[in-house]
C-alpha cells in the first residue's frame, strides 16, 4: 500500500495545550503521533511516498475564501498586535454564523475558531497544508489505478467545517479528498469511524446528495463535539437521507462497534458509491487516552475487513489516535487487514 506523508511539513505544526474540562493541559496533537504512526507503517513494510505539492484549487472546493485567507495570514497579523502571546487562541465568538465578519484578527479567529483545541502557530497552516496534500495525492493514487492508499494526515481534519476550525483540525483532509475524487466518480461515501463524530465533514455535505456521510462514534450526548453527532441527524434539502450517523454507547467494545458498522455498511451498500474515503480514528481503541470506546487491536483488522469488502477504491485518511504504546500496532492492524480483505 503507498503511504503519504511529508515528516518534515508535517511535523511543524507543535500545539502548546488545549483546554478541557476548565484546565490548560498539553494538546495531545503533538508530531509523536507521526512516529508512532510510522512505526506502524514500517512493520507493514509499505511504500513510503512523498505528497506532491497541489496548490490551493483543492481546499478552496471545499473551504470558503475567507476561511483559507485566515489560516494562512492570521499569524503574521496577530504577531503585530503589542504583547501577542506566541499561539493564537480565540476569545470571542459570535452567536451565530451569520454575524457580522469583522476586519480584526482577534475577532477573525473566534469566527474561524469553535474551541480551544486549536491554537495556530507559526507552522500551523504549512503544516495543515501538507497534511490536506497527502490527502489529494492519496486520492491522486487511487485515480491513477491503485485500489487503495493511505494519506498519514496531520494534523487531522474531521471535525473542520467549510470555514470553522475545531478539534485539532484545520482543513478537512476526509471532505478535500472526496471532493476531489467527485471529479471522476458520481457517488463517494465517506466513512468516519473514529471515536469522535466527524461534525466537519457531515456540516459540509449535509445539503448534498452525491456524496454519503456515515459516522460511527461514541454517543455526542455527553461527550465531544456535543451539539452533532446525533442519530435523528439525517441531512437537509437534497442530502435528506445522505448523512447517518451512529452513536453508541460509552465503552463499548468489538462486538458493539462492529454490529453498528454492519448495519451502517448496509445503508452504504444500498448509496452504491464508486469510491469511499474512510476517515481512520484509531482512538476508538480500548486503550486510547481519551478512553471512549473499546475498540481491541484485533477489532481494527475486523473493521478493516468489513471496510475492504466493499471492494470499491477506497482512500484511507488518518484522523484520531493518540499516544500509547499501542498506536502504531494499532495502524499495522488495520492495514494489514484492509490489504488482506480487498
Amino acid at each position: 500500500m503507498k503511504i503519504f506523508v511529508d515528516q518534515e511539513k508535517q511535523r511543524q505544526h507543535f500545539p502548546s495545550g488545549f483546554l478541557v474540562n476548565g484546565v490548560v493541559q498539553p494538546n495531545p496533537e503533538k508530531p509523536e503521533r507521526m512516529d508512532r504512526l510510522l512505526e506502524g507503517v514500517a512493520r507493514g513494510g509499505h511504500e513510503i511516498c512523498a505528497p506532491k505539492d497541489h496548490g490551493m484549487d483543492p481546499l478552496a472546493a471545499v473551504h470558503t475564501p475567507a476561511y483559507l485567507k485566515f489560516l494562512s495570514t492570521v499569524y503574521t497579523r496577530w504577531q503585530r498586535i503589542p504583547d501577542a502571546t506566541p499561539e493564537i487562541f480565540p476569545n470571542i465568538h459570535p452567536d451565530r454564523r451569520t454575524a457580522s465578519y469583522p476586519l480584526s484578527a482577534v475577532g477573525q479567529a473566534g469566527y474561524h475558531i469553535t474551541d480551544m483545541s486549536c491554537p495556530i502557530g507559526a507552522h500551523t497552516w504549512e503544516s495543515s497544508r501538507w497534511s490536506a496534500n497527502c490527502a489529494v495525492s492519496a486520492a491522486q493514487a487511487v485515480e491513477g489505478g491503485d485500489q487503495f492508499a493511505y494519506a498519514l494526515c496531520r494534523p487531522p481534519g474531521h471535525h473542520c467545517f467549510t470555514d470553522l476550525a475545531g478539534g485539532f483540525c484545520y482543513l478537512n483532509n476526509s471532505a478535500i479528498a472526496a471532493q476531489y475524487l467527485r471529479k471522476s466518480h458520481d457517488r463517494v461515501a465517506i466513512i468516519d469511524v473514529d471515536l469522535h463524530h466527524g461534525n466537519g465533514t457531515q456540516g459540509i455535505f449535509y445539503e448534498r446528495s452525491d456524496v454519503y456521510t456515515l459516522s460511527i462514534h461514541a454517543d455526542p450526548a455527553r461527550f465531544y463535539p456535543f451539539f452533532w453527532g446525533h442519530a435523528h441527524e439525517r441531512g437537509e434539502g437534497a442530502g435528506f437521507g445522505y448523512n447517518l450517523n451512529i452513536p453508541l454507547p460509552r465503552g463499548t467494545g468489538d462486538e458493539g462497534f462492529m454490529k453498528g458498522l454492519s448495519d451502517g455498511l448496509e445503508h452504504i451498500k444500498a448509496f452504491a458509491p464508486s469510491a469511499v474515503v474512510i476517515a481512520l480514528g484509531l482512538d476508538a481503541f480500548e486503550g486510547d487516552p481519551f478512553g471512549g470506546l473499546g475498540v481491541s487491536t484485533p477489532g481494527f483488522t475486523q473493521m478493516a475487513k468489513m471496510l475492504a469488502a466493499l471492494n470499491v477504491p477506497a482512500v484511507i485518511v488518518q484522523e484520531g489516535g493518540y499516544l500509547c504504546d499501542e498506536l502504531g500496532g494499532n495502524l499495522y492492524a488495520f492495514l494489514v487487514g484492509y490489504e488482506g480483505g480487498a
